[in-house]
């Protein structure tokens, strides 16, 4: 059984609750029985799936939106000093939570498994949840996405194992203690968080530091940033680390990769034996996210057929792939991807299983400092589409920085000879994608911000 809750966290209050990583944490104790309230700039689905779990939910932030008996209050990196709910826990002498010791608490006495890396956490975590669910394991999750409806990005269960998204952009990752560890990759990205690739190093080892004496780290062979740190932390803890993927060295190591359209089936050779199971998503990276995933339940003694079927379940997460919708002879999918890692992978995904199809792509960038660290990339990978629209930048919870802007990721897929076109207009989008697109092209919307809500709209379009 999964503990109480703590007496300091009985009556939470959290600001910004309707965030993926937030709104996750406030779920798990509604669900253990706290008594929760919080407040988020507007109203949204996941606030309307809290309140059906009991918790008060205010629109806009007030000193006043503070409850006169609240014991803590939870907070995110996010969140700005001068918030005035802040403020009022401030002068009331409230303690004030850090997301991630929140979360870190949720998880004592069960038996964690963290996700991190630059790359794939959510997927790999929704992987390994609805997997663990199958095999009638009820475990408690905390994800960065929801599986399949508002709210479902986190669960209190009643058995034994807590899977959790394991954040590293802002170091709060070092807070937890994780039974088993899986690192997917390791690359410079946050860059107001992080000035260089050492400091990215040294903030993975004391993660790795982290993992419980006799625990597991469950670590990527192909990727560069991963082999450098698995070589820089090899024998300086008491844990046993499982590498993954296609080099020859790897632990558990993956033979083939069969794309099935939307679906993959994925070939590993681990303990020795060969097994062959289907991934329910289409993409070379995300074959590999299940391998991770199987290797981690493995470590934790799972019976390895069970899970590799179980693994199958996996249908995807909101914004990774999902489909929107078809109108016209034109499919419509949206991405989160916002690391040019992420959106070539994507974008190679989305080649490979639909091939012969034209791909249309309507990137946001997000954050003013990773368009300013990474924007060549960001327009190099979208010489993969076939024609692109690129908005203007989501600032999310950072103010512009002087002559920083989409331009720049124009310029560069222009140089790469990709066929792209600017528009500062969202509202203008839906009208521009309707008169490039035709039957059998592929619509991908795709950033880490609201672009998302441009899908819904493309389809109304096409269908008139």
């Amino acid at each position: 059984m999964a503990p109480a809750v703590p007496t300091t966290m009985d009556r939470p209050h959290f600001i910004g609750i309707g965030g993926a990583g937030m709104s996750g944490i406030a779920k798990i104790l509604a669900q253990r029985g706290a008594r929760v309230a919080g407040s988020d700039a507007k109203e949204s689905a996941t606030a309307e799936a809290l309140r059906a779990l009991g918790a008060t939910v205010h629109i806009g932030h007030a000193a006043d939106h503070l409850a006169p008996d609240a014991t803590c209050v939870v907070v995110s990196s996010a969140i700005r000093a001068d918030n005035p709910e802040l403020a009022a826990a401030a002068e009331r002498g409230i303690p004030v939570v850090h997301r991630s010791d929140a979360l870190a608490g949720l998880m004592d006495g069960l038996r964690p498994i963290a996700v991190a890396g630059t790359h794939g956490k959510t997927t790999t975590t929704s992987m390994l949840a609805v997997s663990l669910d199958a095999l009638g394991l009820d475990p408690s999750y905390a994800i960065g996405g929801d599986l399949d409806a508002p709210g479902s990005n986190a669960r209190h269960g009643a058995g034994e194992i807590f899977v959790a998204e394991a954040d590293e952009s802002d170091r709060s990752f070092h807070k937890y203690a994780p039974e088993v560890a899986i690192i997917l990759n390791v690359e410079l990205d946050h860059h107001a968080n992080y000035a260089s690739m050492d400091e990215i190093y040294e903030s993975f080892d004391t993660f790795v530091g982290r993992i419980r004496p006799g625990g597991t780290l469950v670590v990527a062979a192909d990727q560069a940033g991963a082999r450098e740190l698995t070589e820089r932390v090899s024998g300086r803890y008491d844990i046993e680390v499982v590498t993954y993927g296609e080099a020859e060295e790897a632990d558990v190591r993956v033979l083939k990769v069969n794309p099935r359209g939307l679906t993959s089936e994925v070939t590993v050779l681990i303990d020795g034996k060969m097994l062959t199971f289907t991934v329910s998503v289409p993409g070379r990276h995300y074959a590999h996210n299940a391998v991770a995933a199987l290797a981690a339940g493995v470590a934790l003694g799972l019976p390895l057929h069970n899970l590799a079927s179980a693994l199958g379940k996996y249908t995807g997460v909101k914004r990774r792939l999902q489909l929107k919708g078809e109108a016209n002879g034109v499919q419509v999918i949206d991405s989160y991807a916002h690391h040019p890692t992420e959106m070539a992978a994507d974008l190679e995904a989305i080649r490979g299983a639909a091939e012969g199809s034209r791909l249309l792509v309507v990137f946001q960038p997000h954050l003013f400092s990773r368009t300013q660290e990474l924007g060549t990339e960001m327009g190099e990978a979208l010489a993969l589409a076939d024609s692109s629209v690129v908005l203007d930048i989501y600032p999310a919870r950072e103010d512009p920085i002087p002559g920083i802007t989409s331009t720049l990721i124009i310029d560069a897929a222009l140089a790469k000879g990709a066929d792209v076109r600017p528009e500062h207009d969202m509202a203008a989008v839906p009208e521009v994608i309707a008169g490039m697109a035709r039957p059998g092209d592929l619509v991908l919307t795709m950033g880490a911000g609201d672009v998302t809500d441009l899908g819904p709209r493309i389809l109304a379009r096409l269908e008139s």
